[in-house]
C-alpha cells in the first residue's frame, strides 16, 4: 500500500522560508515522478512543482513560484522535498505530495503537473500559512 506523508508546513511571515518533506513508502520510489500540489480555500488545486523519476533531472514549476521554490528528491531516503523561499501570502494553501507517472522527459512531467494526470497516490497534506 502506497503511503505518502507530508511534513514541514507551518505559519510564517511574508518573505520567510519553509521546507516541505514527503516520506514515501509502499512503492519503488525512484520509478515515479513526484509532485507538489496546493489548494487554497475556494480555489482549484494547482500543480506547484513536479520532478521526473530516477535522477530527477527534469523539473517543472508553475510560473508564480519560479525562482522561489526548489523541488528535489532523495531516492535513498524515499523522500521528496520542496524548499520554499520568499514566501508570499498568495502561497497560503494546503500542500499535497503525490506520486505520478513513470516520466523522465520534461514535456511529459510538465503536462502531468499542470493537469495532475496520472497522479493516483496522494498524501494527506500539510498546511502553509503566510501572513503579510
Amino acid at each position: 500500500q502506497v503511503r505518502l506523508v507530508e511534513s514541514g508546513g507551518g505559519s510564517v511571515q511574508s518573505g520567510g522560508s519553509l521546507r516541505l518533506s514527503c516520506a514515501a513508502s509502499g512503492l519503488t520510489f525512484d520509478d515515479y515522478s513526484m509532485g507538489w500540489f496546493r489548494q487554497a480555500p475556494g480555489q482549484e488545486r494547482e500543480g506547484v512543482s513536479c520532478i521526473s523519476n530516477r535522477s530527477g533531472g527534469s523539473t517543472y514549476y508553475t510560473d508564480s513560484v519560479k525562482g522561489r521554490f526548489t523541488i528535489s528528491r532523495d531516492n535513498a531516503k524515499n523522500t521528496l522535498y520542496l524548499q520554499m523561499n520568499s514566501l508570499e501570502p498568495e502561497d497560503t494553501a494546503m500542500y499535497y505530495c503525490a506520486a505520478g507517472p513513470r516520466y523522465s522527459l520534461l514535456s511529459s512531467v510538465s503536462y502531468a503537473c499542470r493537469t495532475a494526470s496520472g497522479f493516483r497516490n496522494w498524501g494527506q497534506g500539510t498546511q502553509v500559512t503566510v501572513s503579510s
